[in-house]
């Protein structure tokens, strides 16, 4: 029997900026889910309902597309959101097999009070890091998502 004593990663691997961009991310959807969870809601609710709040009358597909996700995964978002009364599909006016998504008077109530967890999350960040700190760490991240659409 033969070994392979070669490193499965490059050196460094743990010192990569995109090693070091879904750390923060996990650190902060983990703190999203936890201050959440108190309003009954997960943090991949309050990215669906932000979502129609920002372009309302999306289409589930198009909206599977712009969150990366399946469609199934949105239908069935949509289907508990919709139970909870926050969401409400309407028929589309030319294309009556499409259904638009709106936000409910209850869905934009539960989107202000989670928006509100979010703010504060926020606010815990930009305060640790300061404001300069904080302006230039969003310029950088712009420049990321750009190099990687340009990629």
């Amino acid at each position: 029997m033969t070994r392979n004593d070669e490193e499965p990663v490059g050196s460094g691997a743990l010192d990569r900026v995109t090693w070091a961009l879904r750390r923060a991310e996990l650190a902060v959807q983990t703190l999203k889910e936890q201050r959440l969870r108190p309003l009954g809601m997960a943090a991949a609710h309050y990215t669906l309902l932000m979502s129609v709040h920002s372009e309302p009358g999306l289409a589930g597909a198009e909206l599977a597309r712009r969150l990366n996700v399946t469609p199934q995964a949105v239908a069935s978002l949509v289907a508990r959101l919709e139970g909870r009364g926050q969401l409400e599909r309407r028929e589309h006016p030319r294309h009556r097999h499409v259904q638009e998504l709106h936000l409910t008077d209850a869905g934009r109530e539960a989107l202000r009070a989670a928006d509100q967890v979010i703010a504060d999350i926020e606010h815990h960040i930009t305060e640790g890091l300061g404001p300069e700190e904080s302006a230039q760490l969003r310029t950088l991240l712009d420049q990321v998502s750009k190099a990687v659409r340009n990629a």
